[in-house]
């Protein structure tokens, strides 16, 4: 008699989910070597080189992925200062006004407000919307800048340490 279950055919991709189901379930409390990664692999009858290409692949999208949250770790924080400032001049501002009583600075006051709190909105509209072109060109810009300091650290480095 025949074993329906051993005759149940998968697709790739449902082959994957279920290993991924699967190594994630499996309670494994430490980390795997790079060997032990092979060796899987072998079991798999996946070769050497597919699995290098898979892991440089993975180290790249890996470092991509890293400086992207780096640089929305960056625009957080540049808004929270904002915010900050905002919070700290325009509580300033209107105790003073509310000390001195409601006189004629009060609708110049309120211009300045409505101004400066449309401009942090939409500061955190694009600090919160990592999507799209606008986003990529910030980024590009944040990663040049960064990787401009980077290099003239370096030559600062080098040449002190003379």
């Amino acid at each position: 008699m025949a074993n329906p279950e051993a005759d149940r055919v998968y697709t790739q991709e449902d082959v994957q989910q279920i290993l991924n189901l699967a190594i994630a379930q499996h309670a494994y409390s430490g980390e795997f070597t790079r060997a032990q990664l092979l060796e899987v692999a072998d079991d798999l009858a996946i070769p050497a080189a597919i699995v290098q290409q898979a892991e440089q692949a993975w180290m790249q999208s890996n470092n991509d992925r890293l400086k992207r949250d780096a640089f929305d770790a960056s625009r957080r924080a540049t808004l929270k200062q904002k915010v900050v400032r905002f919070a700290i001049v325009n509580t300033g501002i209107t105790a003073l006004q509310i000390f001195m009583g409601l006189g004629f600075l009060w609708p110049v006051y309120v211009v300045v407000l409505v101004c400066w709190s449309v401009s942090l909105g939409l500061n955190a509209w694009t600090v919160f919307h990592s999507e799209g072109e606008a986003y990529e060109k910030a980024f590009q810009r944040w990663h040049r800048g960064r990787q401009v300091r980077t290099a003239v650290n370096r030559w600062i480095d080098r040449l002190l340490s003379v």
